[in-house]
């Protein structure tokens, strides 16, 4: 198995001065560095204390140069939301100056207030998501590039600098739905799959995935598809129960809507009975063997909801699943 971080940046209840949640996030990101971690993914979100990091490629920057080995990954970049070529450049960039480290995610985004504020309409996601996708990768692995698109076109121009890992980074999008998975298996794209899915339901879009990937003669094998899963560990299961219900309250307060992605009546129930990986070291990695077996998770993007967890993961667990 692989494993990552999905490094938030949450300000709860803005307890400690801003400069403090980037201080520990970057000291968390020097231990994954010299652990077993592959990459560490880090979130952007915009207009919330949620997750206060609204540019990757600035964030990344930072975190590769506090690194040596980890891969710096995006999950993910709100494609919707950027001119392409800026886009484009700014991740070669980033590519370049961490010695080829660049893991790119790219996504449409659901939160409403975002594209409200960006003056986007939602209804124009998907396709501007997926022209922004389709322009940065023909702008790093052409030489000059010429587009003629719905939102974009260009004619002969030369985006500068090109990424270092050739062709282009390693390149995912988030799909959840029949429809994304469908487009994405359709291009040849991997998927990235979030945090906020059931166990079953992670699995049964994975195999919709590969099916999918099969129809339009792409190969199944040779490609990593992350999960991103919730993690909650304490020295009981009690305890881990509780904080996986604490971060689950979290995140609906400041940030999920249920209604959006159709959680039930009981969204907490939800998520501490079917998303977080909780309970103690033990039980969690009891938990991830099954999951291997069951749902196919071979590279997990954990979210620690507590420091905690991720000290347990990273001391108890970790060794152990490598």
């Amino acid at each position: 198995m692989k494993f990552g971080i999905l490094q938030f940046f949450s300000w709860p209840e803005r307890r400690v001065a801003l400069p403090t949640v980037y201080h520990r996030a970057l000291q968390r990101i020097e231990i994954m560095d010299k652990t077993g971690y592959d990459c560490v993914w880090l979130t952007e979100h915009h207009f919330s204390d949620y997750s206060v990091c609204p540019s990757i490629p600035v964030m990344g920057t930072y975190a590769a140069a506090r690194t040596k080995r980890l891969r710096i990954g995006a999950a993910i970049t709100l494609a919707a939301f950027y001119h392409p070529l800026r886009l484009a450049e700014e991740l070669a960039l980033l590519d370049l100056l961490s010695d080829g480290r660049v893991n790119w995610g790219a996504g449409r985004g659901f939160d409403a207030k975002e594209f409200r504020t960006f003056n986007i309409p939602m209804e124009e996601s998907y396709p501007r998501f997926r022209e922004v996708v389709d322009i940065v990768l023909q702008a790093w692995t052409n030489e000059r590039l010429t587009y003629k698109g719905k939102y974009y076109s260009f004619e002969d121009v030369e985006v500068l600098p090109k990424p270092l890992q050739q062709p282009h980074p390693p390149t995912w999008v988030a799909a959840n739905s029949p429809e994304a998975m469908t487009w994405a298996a359709s291009a040849g794209h991997s998927i990235l799959s979030g945090p906020h899915s059931t166990h079953t339901e992670l699995g049964e879009a994975r195999r919709f995935y590969l099916q999918k990937l099969k129809e339009f003669g792409h190969p199944t094998t040779g490609r990593d598809l992350p999960m991103a899963r919730l993690l909650a560990i304490a020295s009981t299961d009690a305890e881990a129960a509780n904080v996986a219900r604490q971060g689950a309250q979290w995140l609906l307060k400041t940030y999920i809507d249920p209604r959006v992605l159709n959680m039930g009546d009981d969204p907490v129930g939800r998520y501490v009975d079917s998303v977080v990986i909780h309970g103690t070291p033990g039980r969690v990695y009891d938990q991830l063997v099954r999951l291997r077996e069951e749902i196919g998770l071979e590279y997990m993007i954990g979210a620690p909801l507590s420091h905690e967890t991720f000290l347990s993961f990273t001391e108890k667990v970790l060794p152990k699943l490598l």
